[in-house]
Order: C-alpha cells, then sequence, then structure tokens
C-alpha cells in the first residue's frame, strides 16, 4: 500500500516530465538545500539525491545513510551516496547509466543550483543537455504536493489530534501556573510531543511573554523570562508526525487588559472570522488576504505578515494567502493552509490566533483548536 502511494505520486511528475520532454530529472536533498519532495515521493527522511526517469518510470535514489533508505523508502533503485564519491554529477552519470538515459538527452537539475554550479555540470556532464530553471520540476512538485492525498491527511490529523491535546494541556497548565516561564512552556511541548510519537515540533517554538509579545517572531524564540503575565503573551508551536507539522498559535490574555488591547484581541477574532468565512473553491488566496487588510486599516490598524501558508512536510509550502501583488495562488480541495491573523504594538503587546485549515469538497474544516485565552 505504501509503495503504491509514493509511486502513484511519482506518476505525476512523470506525466509531467512528458510533456515537457524531459528525459531525467533530478531532486536534491542535503543540508543547505533542503526539498522535502524527495521524501513526498519516496518516504527517505535523510539527505539524499533522486533521479526520475520519463521513459522507464523508474526512480533512483542515492541516500547518504543507505541503512536508512533500506528501512523508509521507497524506490526501484537504491545505490549509497558513498559509491558515487558523494559527488552529485558522478552520481548523475550513475543514475543515467542504470536508468538508460541516452547521451543527448535533457536532463533538469535542481532550481536551486548557483549559476557557477550550473555551468559546472555543464562542462562535466556535457553528454546531456543540461537544464536549470525556475518553476521547473522544483516548482511542479511544489504545485502537486500543495493538494494533499488521502495517506497525507491520515498522517495530518493524527498530526492535528495531537496538537489539540497540547493545546488543551497547555491552557491548564499556564493559568495554574505550572509552566510559568518561558522555557517551560517549549520544553514542555517538545517533550509531549516526542511522548505521542511526535519527532519533535516542526520548527522552533515561540513563546514571548507579555514582555516581547509585541514582535511578530520574538528572538530569542522563547528565554527564561515569565510567560502569560499581565497582558499578552503569544505561543507558536507546530507538532511534527510522520514528517508533516502543524502550525498553530495561542494568544494567552491575562487581565485586567486596557481598552487598546482588548480592542486588538476583538480585531483579530473578526479577521479570522471573516477569513474562514470566504475559504472555498476557486476563490483568490489574495483576495482573502486583502480583506482582512481592509478590517485593519478601517480600524487604522495594519497587520505586517501574510495571512497564511501552506502546511504539510514544509511549516511553509504553497499556497500562500498573502495580500502581496504577485500572489496568483487559488484555493482547491486537498490544500491545507494555516489562517493566522495578528497584531501588534510596542506598548500594548501582541495577539496572534492561527489554526490549520483543510478545505474539503464540502468547504472548510478547520483541524485545530487554537484560540484566545482570557483568564
Amino acid at each position: 500500500m505504501k509503495t503504491k502511494v509514493y509511486s502513484d505520486r511519482r506518476e505525476k511528475l512523470y506525466d509531467w516530465m512528458t510533456a515537457e520532454h524531459i528525459d531525467m530529472v533530478m531532486f536534491e536533498d542535503f543540508e543547505g538545500r533542503r526539498n522535502p519532495g524527495i521524501r513526498w515521493m519516496t518516504g527517505n527522511p535523510a539527505d539524499a539525491l533522486l533521479f526520475l526517469s520519463a521513459e522507464t518510470r523508474r526512480s533512483f535514489l542515492v541516500p547518504w545513510d543507505s541503512n536508512m533508505a533500506l528501512t523508509y523508502c521507497h524506490a526501484e533503485v537504491v545505490y549509497p551516496y558513498s559509491d558515487f564519491d558523494r559527488d552529485p554529477i558522478t552520481a548523475l552519470y550513475g543514475a543515467a547509466s542504470v536508468l538508460k538515459i541516452p547521451p543527448g538527452s535533457r536532463v533538469e537539475i535542481p532550481s536551486v543550483t548557483s549559476y557557477t554550479g550550473f555551468l559546472k555540470y555543464v562542462e562535466e556532464a556535457g553528454d546531456y543537455d543540461i537544464i536549470c530553471r525556475n518553476n521547473g520540476a522544483y516548482g511542479e512538485a511544489e504545485n502537486f504536493r500543495a493538494v494533499k492525498d488521502e495517506e497525507e491527511l491520515l498522517i495530518y490529523r493524527k498530526a492535528a489530534a495531537i496538537t489539540n491535546e497540547l493545546i488543551d494541556l497547555l491552557e491548564e497548565k499556564v493559568i495554574t501556573g505550572k509552566l510559568p516561564t518561558e522555557i517551560d512552556v517549549a520544553q514542555f511541548i517538545e517533550a509531549e510531543c516526542r511522548k505521542r510519537g511526535c519527532e519533535g515540533t516542526g520548527f522552533e517554538t515561540l513563546a514571548a511573554g507579555a514582555a516581547r509579545s509585541h514582535y511578530i517572531h520574538a528572538f530569542p524564540s522563547y528565554t527564561a523570562e515569565p510567560f502569560a503575565g499581565p497582558g499578552l503573551s503569544i505561543l507558536d508551536f507546530g507538532c511534527k508526525y510522520q514528517g508533516y507539522t502543524t502550525d498553530v498559535t495561542l494568544t494567552f490574555a491575562k487581565g485586567p487588559l486596557n481598552e487598546a488591547q482588548e480592542t486588538m484581541l476583538a480585531l483579530t477574532e473578526t479577521a479570522y472570522a471573516k477569513a474562514l468565512s470566504m475559504v472555498k473553491d476557486g476563490v483568490s488566496a489574495r483576495k482573502i488576504g486583502l480583506a482582512v487588510d481592509a478590517i485593519f486599516r478601517r480600524a487604522k490598524k495594519a497587520m505586517p505578515h501574510g495571512l497564511g501558508h501552506g502546511i504539510g512536510l514544509e511549516a511553509h509550502e504553497a499556497p500562500s494567502l498573502s495580500s502581496r501583488k504577485d500572489n496568483t495562488d487559488q484555493l482547491r480541495p486537498g490544500m491545507l493552509f494555516t489562517l493566522e491573523p495578528g497584531l501588534y504594538d510596542a506598548r500594548q503587546g501582541g495577539c496572534r490566533l492561527e489554526n490549520d485549515i483543510l478545505l474539503t469538497e464540502a468547504g472548510p474544516e478547520v483541524l485545530t483548536r487554537a484560540r484566545i485565552i482570557r483568564f
């Protein structure tokens, strides 16, 4: 069953390659050049190269850790990277030989390759027509990953369920003073994620007490300072389960609050409700972002970040729900994304409300239960 899931995903790329007259595509997932497309197409969770052949419809994985690959990956051919002197061009020739890619064929290398790196491929792999471009195979794989399949949604629903358990626990423990500092909160999340079978957090937890919540993403991400004291505190975290991460933000609002803070909270909740009401098949993602911007603008305020983003194997992926002029994304069933309106003031503090939303044929389904917690 698992093997078919991954082969079905690769089939989408093979069809695209055939239409684009590309004979072989290379993906790379190494430190400094991460691309989750390899995990999406093979299940391999660690450093590797992946080569795909449009003609033979076979995959050739070159992992750094071959023992791990043999446990997790679903590819037709697996050769250790050490067999190719840990050199990507040598690996390209090896893959071309095994996959029967004849000289002169069009071979697309990763779009993130530098210009000098591209010249090296052209010089050392001159037997092939080397292609490096934006919006090529990397972009197409990202578009495919934006619409989750049934296997991904099963995993993500489990991740969301774990996240919701933690949200409820956090509310109880923070309000009762059992997690008094930012470090206490962050370490609690890390431990509880792993106790429930997660690989850890999807990104570094952002725990900002009332003195630091006016930052969009506080730096450092957490400290030994108090958390959830009087005023507004922000907690942004995600649970990573089988490669997929959730992304939620809670605001802890400890009273008494002043009028300005109450206004910020009310506007954030209004903006969130408006955005959720607009989520449907075919809607412009930018249009939703603009509607939220308008709510804040009428109150003479501004949100300094985008409304939301896709979520999955990466904490930020397609689609974008930004109001930027260059955003052309449209929502489709199967897309999984965040809605996270927020406001930040150097004197009043900050607030943000973020949940993970799945667009289904019937409309939006809110998978997580993040909220503004007043106490």
